[in-house]
């Protein structure tokens, strides 16, 4: 019987890690530009640290965790989403102590049993960002940025859409939950089962089902903006002229809420349009609550996640994934011998560079440089050693220039680096 993986898991070959690594690469680059720190928290954690921090009532902690007793009878969960984890370990050796605010990214695998499909699997890999200790609008804008700014270096922005709403606080909030509830109550015949629970348990929720008919009624339902204090508006108004300064565009959407229990005002999403049901790339918002529930101080905090197999679907969609480095197409022995000085030499100077290990024909050859997905191939033989001459080929372009033997391996160099 053959053993195939786990469904919903899936293998990363070897073409899509080079894919995932350009995005990790990508986003490490601008994190350590905005003064974020790295952090690395356990895959597994608690199952409280989840049922606190997420919310008891909500789909992910009711119906999506992978939860399991262990030997010692403890209740674990591999995590689901990184916040609270994150913020955990914040409380537990008290980060806090050493910045006014603490800048915080990762990048891993998360864990939900949901239906596999195009763009959502059951181990999923995130970039998440966490600012914890500021109350200020211009970090929930700074984190907005941080994610239109790794998404867009791989996706088109003309097929993007950033959404933002405000959840209000626990001033405005009350008040509209109240009305939410009863609008709810009174229209519970015409929504599904789903919404009819969650009206009992996370009402909010509701806002986010996918039931056309459903949305119809919806859009007669109380909506935040009607709600929302002076203060939170303020908030909110400083975030949208923050984005504005910065240059991207957004809209606002009433309807906009989140899976999670712990945010409150500043809320988004990052849309693509071509993506089908599978369409946030992107989603975050604050959460001020978040780090006294879960045992430590009265601190604020903001955040964001961007869907790497989401974002590798709009990659694909773009389709520019560019040739790089160099195949060095060597064939006769003294052809070979000069070679591997060249490969030594590049190498060490940090260009990818790749050859044949067998000694094959030149059309071998040719076909594995591309393959390879090389910019370049060196191509020298009996023939180019004779007459003291290379041949550089462009595997883009498809045009070749001579290069005196003299001049290898440092003439191309900066071309190669081009």
């Amino acid at each position: 019987m053959q053993i195939k993986a786990i469904k919903g898991f899936k293998d990363i070959l070897p073409e899509e890690a080079k894919r995932r690594r350009k995005i990790e690469d990508k986003a490490r680059k601008i994190f350590e530009n905005t003064g974020l720190k790295e952090i690395r928290t356990p895959v597994l954690e608690k199952t409280e640290v989840f049922a606190r921090g997420i919310g008891e009532h909500t789909d992910i902690v009711e119906k999506e965790m992978y939860t399991f007793i262990d030997r010692n009878g403890e209740s674990l969960t591999l995590r689901p989403e990184a916040t609270a984890g994150i913020l955990r370990a914040v409380i537990e050796h008290k980060l806090y102590n050493t910045s006014p605010l603490l800048k915080l990214y990762t990048i891993g695998p998360m864990f939900r049993h949901e239906r596999p499909q195009k763009g959502r699997l059951r181990q999923f890999h995130q970039i998440n960002v966490e600012y914890v200790g500021s109350y200020s609008p211009l970090a929930d804008a700074d984190v907005i940025f941080l994610a239109y700014e790794i998404v867009t270096s791989f996706a088109d922005p003309e097929g993007l859409l950033l959404e933002i709403n405000s959840l209000g606080c626990s001033k405005c909030r009350p008040l509209h939950r109240k009305d939410l509830l009863k609008f709810l109550e009174n229209n519970k015949k015409e929504l599904c089962k789903d919404c009819q629970r969650r009206a009992k348990t996370n009402p909010l929720r509701v806002f986010d089902c996918k039931n056309e008919e459903c949305k119809i009624v919806l859009k007669f339902a109380p909506v935040m903006k009607h709600y929302i204090c002076p203060d939170c508006a303020s908030h909110l108004g400083k975030v949208l002229d923050t984005l504005e300064a910065y240059g991207i565009p957004f809209v606002q959407n009433p309807y906009l809420v989140r899976g999670l229990d712990y945010y409150n005002r500043t809320t988004f999403e990052l849309v693509s349009k071509g993506l089908g049901a599978q369409s946030t790339v992107a989603a975050g918002g604050r959460y001020d609550g978040l780090v006294k529930l879960l045992g430590g101080p009265e601190l604020p905090g903001v955040g964001m996640a961007i869907g790497v197999e989401r974002l590798l679907l709009l990659m694909e969609e773009k389709g520019d994934e560019r040739r790089e480095g160099l195949f060095i197409a060597a064939f006769g022995d003294e052809a070979r011998e000069e070679a591997l000085y060249w490969i030594g030499y590049l190498r060490k100077k940090g260009i990818k560079c790749e050859f044949s290990l067998e000694d094959k024909s030149l059309k071998a050859q040719m076909k594995q440089a591309d393959k390879s997905k090389a910019r370049y191939c060196l191509i020298v033989g009996e023939d180019e050693i004779e007459n003291e001459e290379a041949i550089l080929r462009d595997l883009e372009t498809k045009e070749q220039e001579k290069i005196d033997l003299d001049e290898l391996p440092e003439g191309i160099l900066e071309k190669i680096k081009e």
